[in-house]
């Protein structure tokens, strides 16, 4: 007899929450685990971009991120929620996908209080191309439930070593495109809490559908994002720092493969992902003409 390892559980059905009437702002719900190095910069860039509240999941942290953020971001602005666990199904034994199981939770808790929530990592930033604030960039699509923004892929940028003065300043060089990449093309979401009703991490169901728009307001099924006429990053951008240095990289990677097959496997993923990007890079400063424009400089 063969016995065969579940798969883990990577989409949850969930009930939205009731929109309170005088709901607003962006929130951020997102999961981290030490992330001391690189988290301040992140917070700070995205209270610059408007975002009202951040709703973070502590995955076991064992270094300062948690302080950090406390020193950060205001009180009123910031919810933390431990969030160290390993959940599976009762019967099949499948893992439970803990960033799932949190956007669900960060949905259904805390949902009904946002006009938008974006679903990001600590290496993604949301840049507003010409607005000054994510939302404000968000007004041209007001009517959608969902919004997708492509991976806009930056490589190390010469990097040895984290260089000093943070990620925005030092990694200003990217994939010319993932319009169309191989292995260099995902996306991330940023929806109306009160009509969602399925979790993933790259896409978000709504009202019983996988389909949503642009950040311009062309609408396609989440399946076929990847046809022409659907990948922009005209108003919104999402920059996604997918290496930072080589020693980032290369810690990462010497991490996987001393761990399970899977991990193996995902580190030989990543190395193609990372040779796709480098192959032909663009300068982009987009982030930074940001933080200029918003800080009047």
């Amino acid at each position: 007899m063969r016995f065969f390892k579940a798969r883990p559980i990577s989409k949850l059905a969930v009930s939205p929450p009731k929109a309170n009437p005088e709901r607003r702002g962006v929130a951020i719900p997102i999961i981290v685990k030490n992330e001391a190095r690189y988290i301040e910069e992140w917070a700070r860039f995205h209270l610059l971009a408007g975002v009202s509240h951040f709703i973070v999941y502590d995955n076991g942290s064992t270094d300062e991120t948690v302080s950090i953020l406390r020193d950060t971001v205001p009180a009123e602005a910031l919810t933390i929620v431990p969030w160290a666990q390993s959940l599976r199904d009762g019967r099949s034994g499948a893992e439970i996908h803990n960033q799932v199981l949190a956007f669900a939770h960060a949905l259904a808790n805390y949902g009904a209080e946002f006009r938008w929530m974006a679903f990001v990592d600590v290496d993604e930033f949301i840049v507003p191309k010409a607005e000054a604030s994510i939302e404000a960039a968000l007004e041209r699509v007001a009517e959608a439930a969902h919004v997708s923004l492509p991976w806009q892929m930056f490589g190390r940028g010469g990097h040895e070593a984290p260089p000093e003065g943070g990620i925005v300043a030092n990694y200003t060089r990217r994939m010319r495109t993932t319009e169309g990449a191989r292995h260099a093309l995902n996306w991330k979401c940023i929806v109306d809490p009160s009509r969602v009703t399925g979790v993933r991490v790259h896409g978000m169901e709504i009202d019983g559908k996988g389909e949503g728009v642009n950040d311009a307001g062309v609408r396609a099924a989440h399946s076929a994002r990847e046809k022409a006429g659907f990948y922009s990053a005209e108003f919104l951008q999402l920059n996604h720092y997918y290496t930072r240095s080589n020693r980032d990289l290369q810690a990462k990677r010497q991490a996987c493969l001393i761990a399970s097959v899977a991990l193996q496997q995902h580190a030989q993923r990543v190395m193609r992902i990372v040779a796709e990007i480098e192959a032909d890079e663009v300068e982009d400063v987009a982030a930074i003409d940001f933080i200029a424009r918003a800080q009047g400089k």
